[in-house]
């Protein structure tokens, strides 16, 4: 539905009949960790994000797994080499 609280005139998923059923009654503003993430929308109410009605809840843990604007290092677990087998396979391909 649309919201008819802080992100007026937008689609909201927590929109109902009755009115918002977030918890509060409304979205929450953005984090200051949100600066510059696409999902923010400029609001006449302020800064919210489109995708998390409280976005300080997604930082909790570490970062936010909906941000656009960090980039999430993968670490590539290095395996480890028997150097038996190693020393047999480069005698094979002689």
């Amino acid at each position: 539905m649309i919201c008819t609280t802080v992100r007026k005139d937008n689609e909201c998923v927590f929109m109902k009949k009755a009115g918002c059923s977030y918890a509060g009654g409304a979205c929450k503003p953005i984090d200051e960790k949100c600066e510059g993430c696409s999902r923010v929308g400029d609001f006449p109410t302020g800064k919210y994000c489109g995708s998390a009605p409280d976005p300080s809840a997604k930082w909790l843990l570490g970062n936010c797994n909906l941000a656009t604007h960090i980039s999430m290092e993968i670490a590539e677990a290095k395996q480890k080499v028997n150097p038996l087998k190693a020393s047999k396979r480069g005698a094979r391909k002689k």
